[in-house]
Formats: C-alpha cells, sequence, structure tokens
C-alpha cells in the first residue's frame, strides 16, 4: 500500500516565507521581516503584516518546526494584546514616553 505523503511536508521555512509575503504583497499589506535576525533579540515574529485596521505578526514554519521557547513567550503575549498604538517618539517628548513606559499609559 502507497503511503500517502503531504506536498507541503517538503517546503523550507525561506520557501514558506516567500510564498506567504507573495500574497501579502498581492493582498495590499504593508510587510517587514528583519532581514538578519542573529543580532536582535530572539524569538520576534518572522513578519510584521499591515492593512487597514489589522496588525498580524506571524511567526513561520516548516511543517514539522517547533517553536522555540522564546518564540512561545512572543506568540503568548501577542494573543493577549488587546491594545496596539503606533506614534512617533523624539528625543523632545522623553518626559512622556518616560511616562508611558514606565508604567503611566497615555
Amino acid at each position: 500500500m502507497a503511503t500517502i505523503t503531504d506536498p507541503t511536508d517538503t517546503i523550507s521555512e525561506r520557501r514558506w516565507q516567500e510564498q506567504v509575503l507573495a500574497w501579502a504583497d498581492r493582498g495590499g499589506w504593508l510587510a517587514y521581516h528583519t532581514f538578519d535576525s542573529r543580532r536582535s533579540a530572539p524569538g520576534f515574529p518572522d513578519l510584521v503584516l499591515l492593512r487597514r485596521d489589522w496588525l498580524r505578526l506571524p511567526e513561520l514554519k516548516a511543517n514539522h518546526g517547533h517553536l522555540s521557547a522564546r518564540q512561545e513567550v512572543w506568540q503568548t503575549g501577542i494573543a493577549q494584546v488587546r491594545n496596539i498604538e503606533g506614534g512617533v517618539w523624539y528625543p523632545r517628548d522623553y518626559q512622556l514616553v518616560r511616562d508611558i513606559l514606565l508604567g503611566g499609559v497615555q
């Protein structure tokens, strides 16, 4: 009896990312991916995707891939987000920035 295999099992994370980014581009998403994450803090998601009122932070894995401990921490935290805010912080805003970051949510 022949074994049925999933054709997506042979897709690497890199190829999967290329496909996801192509779909994001076609769908009108702004997309960000850190080119070389070796100098970044571990665990941050692979992609930042923004379209209208959606911000998505997916971690991409091949079918048999697993999250690292830090990736799990990030994904757990992201799942709990209820508020998101953008903005530009300048040095002249140090008082506001300090207040936000040290506890006084603005």
